[in-house]
């Protein structure tokens, strides 16, 4: 590990001073050198990370995939759009930009909480032993931010509004690997929002925040793949290809008895204990049942960002707040 850390750093260090410090030198933006610097972290790991994916899970796909589209060409610009939304995301761009928006408001919340007294304790002042057990100490901060995702993950379905933004990912009829940053950018900042005033409240340290949420979508990269597999007795404990394709599934994914099934982002035992699992062994279509009668989604970027907003005015236009 140490090894990997110290290739990574020279390949940082390499990649800011060969190509990005020139740039802002030039263009006279050298105080943001340091923004700049983790900048370029982001963008190197996201793109190791995607290559990895593509290589892994690509060839997965091709080995055993659910569906085959090779001669669709509706499908192929799909899921195309699919690879525009994983770049901009795992490159940076838009973390970046929900960054920015996002820092006034946590850094305000962190100084107010302060003034009142209250410096978030992090799990280890409670446990101390924990110091000692670093990844017992990240499996736990793991667990309770894949509770929080569980439960913004089933209000994403029940409140009109949200799903007004959220039917955007669940839109996708040709699922893949791709696809699960395929978000509106409203939703990102939502949910990425509410995710980092939790990390910053129960202490998560920053080094292990950004590893958890790279643990996260690492997971469901996977979860999202178009692989015709499960994970046997294991996929009572992690969200598998399989177990998260039926929370896509037409008439079941957004239409079902609570709204939907498999909500869970890593652990399914949250499903189990809130009753929302669905463990049939069954590979259906992925969609929205509307999407039959015509109900159109956006056929690239901008259109898909544009009809969500769209949505979300209506919806609260309407006045229907949620299903029960």
């Amino acid at each position: 590990m140490e090894t990997i850390t110290t290739w990574f750093a020279l390949a940082h260090q390499w990649l800011f001073e060969s190509a990005v410090q020139p740039v802002m030198f030039a263009l006279g933006f050298a105080s943001w050198t340091e923004p700049a610097f983790n900048a370029t972290e982001i963008f190197l790991i996201g793109a190791i990370e995607i290559t990895l994916l593509a290589l892994i899970l690509g060839s997965l796909e091709r080995w055993k995939p659910v569906e085959r589209w090779a001669n669709d060409a509706i499908a192929r610009r799909d899921v195309r759009i699919d690879v525009i939304y994983t770049f901009l995301n795992r490159l940076g761009v838009v973390p970046l930009l929900i960054f920015f928006l996002l820092l006034p408001l946590i850094d305000g919340l962190d100084g107010w909480l302060r003034m009142q007294g209250f410096i978030p304790p992090k799990l280890e002042d409670a446990l101390p032993w924990l110091n000692a057990h670093p990844l017992v100490s990240f499996a736990t901060y793991l667990v309770i931010l894949d509770f929080v995702g569980y439960w913004l993950h089933r209000w994403q379905h029940r409140f009109e509004w949200w799903w007004a933004l959220h039917a955007l990912h669940h839109s996708q009829r040709h699922m893949t690997f791709w696809s699960d940053d395929r978000n509106h950018l409203l939703d990102d900042f939502i949910v990425d929002a509410t995710f980092a005033v939790v990390a910053l409240v129960i202490g998560v340290p920053p080094g292990q925040f950004v590893l958890l949420l790279l643990a996260g979508r690492v997971v469901e990269s996977l979860s999202h793949a178009n692989i015709r597999t499960g994970f046997g007795w294991a996929e009572a404990w992690l969200v598998s290809p399989r177990f998260h394709r039926v929370h896509h599934a037409i008439g079941l994914g957004h239409e079902g008895a609570a709204r939907g099934c498999n909500f869970a982002v890593l652990f399914p035992v949250w499903d189990r204990v809130f009753g929302t699992a669905n463990f049939d062994v069954v590979y259906p279509p992925t969609g929205i049942r509307d999407q039959d009668a015509g109900r159109n989604y956006g056929d690239g970027f901008w259109s898909q960002q544009w009809l969500g907003v769209r949505r979300l005015w209506h919806s609260v236009a309407s006045g229907t707040p949620s299903r029960p």
